[in-house]
């Protein structure tokens, strides 16, 4: 098998012929690609927590390292000047060491605003990429953040990498043993915000170091599609009906996102997240090249009608549910998204290298994916069944209402809703189901 640093060293080689690609279709010496910097908070002393540029976090992981910079011509090696202050009030960077060393020629910076000697004598012909276009202007880079450079990078980004690939799946196998003992605890009858500190301990991580801030919503909560208020109310045993938890994890800078429904009792609910269990999977085996993700979000409006029309919650045919729009009050988000350096990947709507793109159907504002799919992509499929108040009663003012079976809608408000979230890599032959593939239980 190969190593971690092997798979690296590779990844490097692939992300220079991008880059000597791109810089000579642009006309351009080089990329000089910025971590970033902490931001202030308003009159303090305080900073946001720190997120790293996913441009450069793509070159190696460094996910915690402000003012770091790298430049890259395709050619030579990549040059990283890495920030490493002296400074007794915080901790500072360590000295840099790991499997992706010998990729990089490293000089040491010791303060941030010394960094113009170390970057080319003649920046004309480079691009800056970063969030401060501010800082790159004062330091007569040429070019600030193209918009022909972002969209080739953002539409390759989208093509994992054997070390990509190997990093996300990593995330996942630490997001699945957090989300195990996610579950025990809530069958024990932990608060939401007791589940998250077991999650993130058994991470060993802060919830300013996950990919995103973890949902954990029990009974009604999980209507709200992004609930993150994690109440430390311990509710009574009776009181318990179900719990959304969409959490995940980040390894060397890539993320998992992963969802499941409980249900604490069986019963009608619990055999509808059966039934929506069944549908995702038929959605994670759609997953194939040559298919418009757009056709696939379509396709799980159309299965999940038939749950709708099997469990009784409409009259009309499932053909019906799906023409009248009647599934997007239960089901309002995209199917899924690309998955990788961020939670919700660029270029999901992208393509081709130029920047081309193709909006989202206008019934489906929220679908974060347009593309076709292609082999070493890794998107997420996370359809849902909601019973979300607020679209409720607009389904309730409508011509449909007629169509819906009231009294069973009503016995399931309290349960809020059903998600159920996995991360695939598409393959020549079938998807790979990153997050099925750990010891999930």
């Amino acid at each position: 098998m190969a190593t971690i640093q092997g798979l690296f060293t590779q990844h490097i080689e692939q992300l220079q012929q991008r880059v000597a690609k791109l810089l000579a279709r642009e006309g351009l010496d080089a990329l000089i690609i910025h971590s970033g910097y902490p931001l202030r908070t308003f009159l303090d002393d305080q900073h946001y927590p720190f997120k790293t540029n996913p441009h450069f976090k793509h070159w190696l992981p460094l996910t915690e390292h402000p003012h770091c910079w790298l430049v890259v011509n395709g050619l030579d090696k990549p040059k990283l000047i890495y920030y490493q202050p002296s400074d007794y009030w915080h901790k500072t960077a360590d000295e840099p060491a790991g499997f992706w060393l010998e990729s990089f020629d490293i000089e040491i910076m010791k303060n941030p605003q010394d960094i113009e000697p170390f970057l080319p004598a003649q920046r004309q012909r480079c691009a800056y990429i970063g969030e401060h276009p501010e800082l790159a202007e004062a330091l007569a880079i040429g070019e600030r953040n193209p918009e022909s450079v972002l969209n080739f990078l953002h539409y390759h980004r989208a093509y994992k990498t054997a070390y990509e690939i190997d990093s996300i799946d990593e995330a996942n196998h630490r997001a699945v043993k957090a989300h195990l003992v996610a579950k025990e605890l809530f069958f024990a009858g932990a608060s939401e915000f007791d589940i998250n500190l077991a999650y993130l301990s058994c991470l060993g991580k802060s919830e300013y170091s996950l990919p995103y801030a973890n949902i954990i919503a029990m009974n009604e909560n999980a209507a709200i599609l992004h609930y993150t208020a994690l109440s430390a109310k311990k509710l009574a045993e009776k009181q318990h009906y179900s719990m959304l938890i969409d959490a995940g994890a980040e390894c060397r800078g890539y993320a998992a996102d992963i969802t499941r429904t409980y249900p604490y009792r069986k019963g009608l609910f619990a055999e509808l997240i059966a039934e929506m269990d069944k549908l995702q999977l038929v959605m994670v085996a759609e997953l194939k090249p040559g298919l418009r993700y757009t056709d696939l979000h379509l396709k799980a409006h159309r299965q999940l009608a038939k749950v709708l029309v099997d469990f009784e919650f409409v009259t009309c045919s499932a053909s019906a549910a799906v023409e009248t729009g009647i599934t997007r009050y239960f089901f309002p988000h995209g199917l899924g998204h690309h998955l990788g350096l961020q939670v919700h990947d660029m270029g999901g709507f992208m393509q081709d290298e130029n920047g081309e793109v193709q909006a989202a159907p206008e019934q489906d504002p929220f679908l974060r994916c347009t593309r076709i799919l292609e082999p070493s992509q890794v998107l997420t499929i996370e359809p849902g069944l909601y019973f979300i108040a607020s679209l409720l009663s607009e389904l309730a003012e409508s011509e449909h209402s007629r169509l819906i079976n009231w009294p069973r809608i009503d016995e399931m408000r309290r349960f809020g809703g059903i998600r159920i979230e996995d991360n695939v890599l598409v393959t020549e032959q079938a998807p790979v189901n990153l997050t099925r593939e750990q010891n999930w239980k």
